[in-house]
């Protein structure tokens, strides 16, 4: 773990805890017995302050800015040790189609599917009782000018910086993954038809990596640029409608090679960082 990130309301970095193990390890210890024997803790080591960080220079509005989450160091400890089991069991439950946070691979929303999901995948009651306590009693307090304003409840969706929120939302797009194969199979989606080694006729239907989904089909079940109620369909899904070519994964996808377009993000990319 990096010791060195910003602490949380607890005021201790994990360095601090890594540096005193030998006079604390007996106290973090019982912590961890208490929390497997009750499967719950003080519900003050979960609380969280907020921060807003720009996503890149020149912000001019609060879409420009993304949230972080800065938790106390106790909990990290706790939650990095819960992540650390789950990543032992989440390639046997994650399918293919998913390439983010899974061991092994290259680079919703909702606490609430994500403990139907970790049920559904055959989790233990007491390994989801822990889980749970986890993600339902977070409280945020928004930093102003580094001052905490308020507390408040966490009402959906997973923090940033937490170790459990990656491979808990790995679980939860795996229930996407999974809808989107019984689809293929049901002949509502198509699928792209590849020639995999030695012949062998392969199907890809979708690639999923973290929060970026792009799902292969048939132009003619639903034609580019001719999709019915489209932005009523983003709306729903919270989602943006784009156009090609565009960028997916920090690479050009849908321009020709040597279309001079495809270099203007690493043209930007350059200017940035020599400026």
């Amino acid at each position: 773990m990096n010791g060195d990130k910003a602490p949380g309301p607890d005021g201790f970095t994990v360095a601090f805890w890594q540096t005193c193990w030998e006079f604390v390890k007996e106290e973090i210890m019982d912590l961890f017995k208490e929390f497997y024997d009750q499967r719950s803790f003080s519900k003050s080591l979960n609380t969280t302050f907020l921060v807003l960080i720009p996503k890149k220079g020149g912000v001019e509005d609060l879409g420009d800015f993304q949230p972080i989450s800065l938790l106390g160091g106790l909990y990290k400890l706790l939650a990095k040790v819960l992540a650390n089991r789950l990543t032992k069991v989440l390639e046997k439950v994650v399918s293919g189609d998913q390439n983010a946070f899974v061991r092994g691979k290259q680079i919703l929303d909702a606490s609430l599917i994500a403990n139907e999901v970790l049920l559904k995948m055959g989790f233990g009651s007491l390994w989801m009782e822990w889980i749970w306590w986890c993600i339902s009693t977070t409280k945020f307090s928004v930093l102003v000018n580094g001052v905490p304003v308020g507390f408040f409840p966490n009402s959906k969706g997973l923090r940033k910086g937490d170790p459990l929120s990656p491979y808990l939302f790995a679980l939860g797009m795996e229930v996407l993954s999974t809808l989107i194969r019984k689809a293929v199979d049901g002949g509502f989606l198509s699928g792209c038809r590849l020639r995999g080694r030695g012949g062998v006729e392969l199907i890809v239907s979708h690639i999923l990596f973290a929060d970026d989904t792009v799902i292969f089909c048939e132009s003619v079940l639903i034609p580019v640029g001719e999709v019915e109620e489209i932005e009523e369909m983003a709306v729903e899904l919270g989602c943006k409608v784009g156009s090609l070519p565009t960028v997916y994964l920090g690479l050009p996808l849908g321009a020709h090679h040597k279309a001079i377009s495809m270099w203007d993000g690493v043209e930007e990319r350059m200017r940035r960082r020599l400026a």
